[in-house]
């Protein structure tokens, strides 16, 4: 080595040569390690950081329980408003779901408005039921006794039928004879055609053989229809009778709105008869009972009205016109018509409920 290199290795061996690695200091390495677990730059002392927002997970769950529910009302939307149905609710107005079950409770309170010509169900709960034979409900037919699931519904469809004629036919409400209903009646009850023989020919029916009982009718020297519309709410349901047979049972209000048959001025007075019946039908094994086609024994019928008269029975409903302000005090006999949570009890055979001429607490 010359003196010239020797010289340079003594000068850098004192002074450190340019690139040479430098060991850092303890407070050199702590810094850097904090600035490794840190995110982000480094915080001024004196600087504010606000705190991270929370996550919202209480509207993600009403969110998600909300589309169950729209989904649920369009899947199912009868049976949905059916629950706020049957308890008296729903929105004003609106129409009310099939009756798919024996109601909780009678209907809410409705304004206390009468009925007018142009507004027949005016302040009624019946103004949100459904017209004619589409208020009655059937429940969908599956085989029972004797009959399978096709011919189940052939005896509901002239169970219906049954009720229409002789509840809704406009010729029947005037007075006449209830052809269509008897053609579904056994020929061969022997008591039942014995009844219709006694209330369709006499003048002063009883209270057993009253026509009344099966069949809507008011005279029409006396009453007439106000429009062509009667609202009706019910149903059917049935279950396996006696010997294998088909019972059907029938529990139907009918609201027949009616003014005086003489008075045709625009402030007549509107009056609502009320009609509630339970109406059991055997359609039977013919391999057992004896019948014919298409037709079906009565097991029992019961009646329930109200303004539909509280004489002595004449074979026809006797609106009290008239007689608007002449309301009983007596709350013991008042009744609810609109009530359908409360049973008719139809006894044994046949029977009249209301013959006692309760009060009705709205009409």
């Amino acid at each position: 080595m010359s003196d010239e290199e020797w010289e340079r290795f003594l000068r850098e061996s004192v002074a450190g040569a340019a690139g040479a690695p430098v060991e850092p200091s303890a407070r050199a390495r702590a810094v850097e390690r904090r600035s490794r677990e840190r995110s982000g730059p480094p915080e001024g002392w004196r600087t504010y950081a606000p705190a991270r927002p929370r996550r919202r997970t209480g509207w993600y769950v009403i969110g998600l329980m909300a589309a169950v529910a729209l989904l649920g009302v369009g899947l199912f939307p009868q049976q949905v408003v059916g629950w706020f149905a049957d308890s008296g609710g729903g929105q004003d107005g609106a129409p009310l779901a099939a009756e798919s079950q024996s109601p909780r409770e009678a209907p809410g309170a409705e304004p206390a408005l009468r009925p007018t010509l142009a507004e027949p169900f005016r302040g009624s709960p019946a103004a949100r039921w459904a017209d004619g034979a589409t208020g009655i409900t059937v429940p969908p037919a599956q085989a029972t006794g004797w009959m399978d699931a096709a011919q189940v519904e052939r005896a509901l469809r002239q169970s219906r039928d049954f009720l229409v004629a002789a509840g809704l036919d406009s010729r029947v409400l005037r007075g006449e004879r209830p052809t269509q209903a008897i053609a579904l009646l056994n020929p061969h009850q022997k008591d039942v055609q014995e009844y219709l023989r006694t209330a369709l020919s006499s003048t002063a029916p009883t209270a057993e053989n009253d026509p009344l009982l099966l069949f809507s009718r008011f005279r029409p020297q006396q009453a007439r229809l106000v429009g062509d519309v009667v609202k009706t709410r019910g149903r059917l349901t049935y279950r396996e009778g006696q010997r294998g047979a088909v019972e059907v049972t029938a529990d139907v209000t009918f609201v027949y709105p009616v003014t005086p048959a003489g008075d045709g001025g625009s402030d007549a007075e509107v009056i609502r008869t009320i009609v509630r019946r339970k109406v059991v039908m055997s359609w039977d094994d013919p391999a057992k009972v004896r019948t014919e086609p298409g037709t079906m024994s009565l097991v029992s019928y019961a009646l329930d009205m109200t303004n539909g008269g509280c004489s002595a029975s004449t074979g026809y409903f006797v609106p009290p016109f008239g007689t608007a302000k002449e309301q009983s005090a007596d709350k013991a006999h008042q009744v609810d018509p609109y009530d359908r949570s409360k049973p008719i009890d139809a006894g044994s055979g046949t029977t009249a409920t209301g013959s006692d001429c309760a009060t009705a607490t709205r009409s």
